[in-house]
């Protein structure tokens, strides 16, 4: 269970909430608070009070994956296979299996490919799914995404869906602008002005958000074929 009490940060204020494990979507409007927010989950910043609380343990005590919505700020090696397998070279992890673990995540995501290039020279997407794979490269408990499916097309969202839904992530956190995607996670959370306004399963968040902009697209036309 994630446990935040307390917890405040410029704008963002919340008293408390649990997740459990699975999938959590974070959704809202821009400057809501939502990157604020992923960021103290993922422990890149630390609450100005209250806490975070992962299994008992802080954020920076648990291994997190990362993934930021520019991909470039994601980056650190010059070549597409240094970066995924970066975080398993921190952990000075056996050279052998590290390469069999790039390799393995590379045929995942079907960039095999782009392995020796020069990760600067890659599209969005490209640096979008980089990013994606190298999060997973030292399979963390907790995945935190912050909107990396806005520089994917549809057959790269979809290859990026599986390879989530198998990832053997115990949390995964997600913003995204795409209410189809956020429909297929376990949990929701919608901010607003830096508060919680709803959180539940995706049928009690978004029924209350029928009519707004929130509302997914596929559950219009399911609503309008009244199925």
């Amino acid at each position: 269970m994630i446990e935040i009490v307390g917890l405040r940060f410029r704008e963002l204020v919340i008293p408390a909430l649990s997740l459990c494990p699975g999938t959590t979507a974070v959704i809202g409007p821009n400057g809501c608070g939502k990157t604020t927010f992923l960021r103290l989950l993922a422990g890149l910043t630390l609450p100005e009070a209250g806490e975070i609380r992962i299994d008992g343990m802080s954020p920076r005590m648990t291994e997190i994956g990362w993934v930021d919505e520019f991909p470039d700020r994601n980056m650190l090696f010059s070549r597409v296979s240094d970066e995924i397998a970066s975080p398993l070279r921190f952990r000075n992890e056996n050279c052998r299996k590290t390469d069999q673990r790039v390799d393995e995540l590379a045929g995942e995501a079907g960039i095999c490919d782009l392995l020796d290039r020069i990760s600067s020279g890659l599209s969005g997407g490209e640096k979008a799914v980089v990013s994606l794979m190298t999060a997973l490269a030292a399979q963390p408990r907790v995945l935190v995404l912050d909107e990396f499916d806005s520089h994917l097309d549809q057959e790269m969202t979809n290859k990026t869906e599986k390879i989530l839904n198998k990832a053997g992530c115990t949390y995964i956190i997600r913003c995204t602008q795409q209410m189809d995607l956020a429909s297929r996670a376990d949990y929701i959370v919608a901010l607003e002005s830096g508060t919680v306004m709803q959180f539940g399963d995706p049928d009690q968040v978004f029924g209350n958000l029928k009519g707004t902009s929130f509302y997914p697209p596929a559950w219009r036309l399911r609503d309008a074929a009244g199925v």
